[in-house]
């Protein structure tokens, strides 16, 4: 992985138009190819992404560019799409690379795994019409609990928490983001499932479109609740 921290602009071009202007950014290009634009804020959501398979072009400036003080410029290309995202980097302040190696993924605690197998098995719980695609479908920044489809066909990403909370909300945005790039899946709606929701989770993801279904895990084992616990 290599890491620049650089004065730069961004701007994306492709079936949508951005433009992030002059600042301090870190920029991440990673060894799948895949290049992500960081502010020193907003947690772990990047401000703008280029997803694999892509290529990064660096080249110099033309005269303009290098009169508006730019010193070096990316391009960074989606093979299958042809949209850009175009780096003008005026300044760099840091610039490293680092092996990281083989990176074994996310383990999931044990009831957030058990939940993940009951629902691919009881699929039918997130609405009438409901069939299993696969539980862990990857993406370039990680595997998407249950890809399903709903009643109509369409394409359905599951997060899946034990307690739900905002971070699971962004971390399942991202992945929508990401997955609604690919046409073969397209559009794709988001089902954020937990045994409990926080207000503030519900509110965000409700706000963002994605539904909220609250698991009642018992129920999905098998086991009576409605009896005393000492726990």
């Amino acid at each position: 992985m290599r890491l620049v921290i650089a004065r730069c602009s961004v701007d994306y071009a492709g079936r949508l138009s951005a433009h992030l202007p002059l600042a301090t950014r870190l920029l991440m290009v990673k060894g799948d190819g895949s290049l992500l634009v960081h502010s020193d804020g907003g947690s772990y959501k990047p401000l703008n992404w280029m997803s694999p398979p892509c290529t990064l072009e660096a080249s110099e400036p033309d005269d303009d560019q290098r009169g508006a003080g730019v010193i070096e410029v990316w391009t960074v290309t989606h093979k299958k799409t042809a949209d850009r995202l175009i780096v003008s980097i005026h300044e760099v302040l840091h610039d490293s690379a680092h092996e990281l190696g083989v990176d074994p993924g996310l383990v999931k605690d044990g009831v957030e795994a058990h939940l993940q197998r009951l629902l691919a098995e009881q699929i039918e719980l997130l609405g009438d019409g409901y069939r299993l695609v696969r539980r862990e479908y990857m993406t370039a920044i990680g595997p998407v609990d249950i890809l399903a489809t709903d009643a109509s066909g369409g394409s359905v990403a599951v997060e899946l928490k034990r307690r739900g909370d905002i971070d699971g909300v962004e971390q399942l945005t991202r992945y929508l983001e990401l997955m609604n790039r690919d046409p073969r899946l397209a559009p794709v709606t988001g089902v954020f499932a937990a045994q409990e929701i926080k207000p503030q989770a519900r509110t965000l993801a409700e706000d963002r479109g994605i539904r909220c279904v609250v698991l009642d895990y018992d129920a999905m084992r098998g086991v009576d609740s409605g009896h005393p616990s000492l726990f």
